[in-house]
C-alpha cells in the first residue's frame, strides 16, 4: 500500500467555521495533507490569521466571510471562493453554535439560532458546493456532527436535535450522490479541550464528569481530530458513504 492514498496534494477544501476550535484544526490538517484551503468564518481577524498559518505550510489559502444561515451570503462567498480556486474537491461542513439551556427554558430565538446555524446551514452550504463536485465527477463531504447525535445529556436539546438531522442529512445525501462520485460522511467528536469550551473545562463537575463518562477517561486533543479528517478528505476512503464516525475515546461504546 502507498501513503499516497492519504495525499491531498492537487486539492482544494473548503472548511466552515474554520476561524477557531475543530473548524481550525481541521482546515490545517487537510493543509498539513497537501491541500489548498479556503477559510470561512465570520472573524475577521482569524480570517486572516488561519490563512496565513496554512500559506506558511506552502498552500495556497485565503479567508472568506460567510454567514450560513444565510442562503446569499452562502451562494456568493461560494462563487468568490470558485472565481479564486477554481474548483472545491472537499467541503468541510463545521460552523456551529450551542446553548445549554433546559427544555423548558429555552426560546423560540436559542432555538431557532442553533438548528438554522447547525443544520440549516450544512443544508445550503452543501447545495452551493455540491453541484460542481457532480460536473467533475468526484467530491467528498465531511459534515461535523457530535457523539450528541446519539446520545442525550440535559441542556442540549437544541444542539443534540441539530446533530441527530446532521446524522440523518449525511446519510440521505450520501444515497443521492453516491452514482455521481461524491461521499458524504460525517465525524462525531466528543469533548476536545479547545477554547470553545473552555467555560466546561473549568467547571470541575462538569470537567470530572466527561473524564468519568469517557472509557478513556480523558477528553480529546485537538491533534487527535486530524487523522479522521485526513481520511475521509482522502482518496483512502473512497469505498465510505453514508457514515458517521466517532471520535470520543469510546464514549458511544457504552
Amino acid at each position: 500500500m502507498s501513503l499516497g492514498i492519504f495525499d491531498l496534494s492537487g486539492k482544494t477544501a473548503m472548511v466552515t467555521g474554520a476561524t477557531r476550535g475543530l473548524g481550525e484544526v481541521a482546515a490545517l490538517a487537510l493543509a498539513k495533507a497537501g491541500a489548498d484551503v479556503a477559510v470561512c468564518g465570520r472573524s475577521k481577524p482569524d480570517l486572516e490569521r488561519v490563512p496565513e498559518s496554512i500559506r506558511s505550510l506552502g498552500r495556497k489559502s485565503a479567508g472568506f466571510f460567510m454567514d450560513v444561515t444565510s442562503k446569499k451570503s452562502v451562494q456568493d462567498t461560494v462563487k468568490y471562493i470558485l472565481d479564486q480556486f477554481g474548483k472545491i474537491d472537499i467541503l468541510v461542513n463545521n460552523a456551529g453554535v450551542n446553548r445549554r439551556i433546559p427544555v423548558l427554558e429555552l426560546s423560540e430565538e436559542d432555538w431557532d439560532l442553533v438548528i438554522t446555524t447547525n443544520l440549516k446551514g450544512y443544508f445550503l452550504v452543501a447545495q452551493a458546493v455540491v453541484p460542481q463536485m457532480i460536473e467533475g465527477g468526484y467530491g467528498k463531504v465531511i459534515n461535523m456532527s457530535s457523539i450528541l447525535g446519539t446520545v442525550g445529556l440535559p441542556n442540549q436539546v437544541a444542539y443534540a436535535s441539530s446533530k441527530g438531522g446532521v446524522d440523518q442529512m449525511t446519510k440521505v445525501m450520501a444515497l443521492e450522490w453516491a452514482k455521481k462520485g461524491v461521499r458524504v460522511n460525517a465525524i462525531g467528536p466528543t469533548y476536545f479541550e479547545t477554547e470553545l469550551v473552555a467555560q466546561l473545562r473549568n467547571d470541575p463537575e462538569r470537567f470530572n464528569f466527561i473524564n468519568d463518562r469517557t472509557p478513556m477517561g480523558r477528553w480529546g486533543q485537538p491533534e487527535e481530530l486530524e487523522g479522521i479528517v485526513i481520511f475521509l478528505a482522502a482518496p483512502a476512503s473512497d469505498f465510505i458513504t453514508g457514515q458517521t464516525i466517532y471520535i470520543d475515546g469510546g464514549w458511544t461504546a457504552w
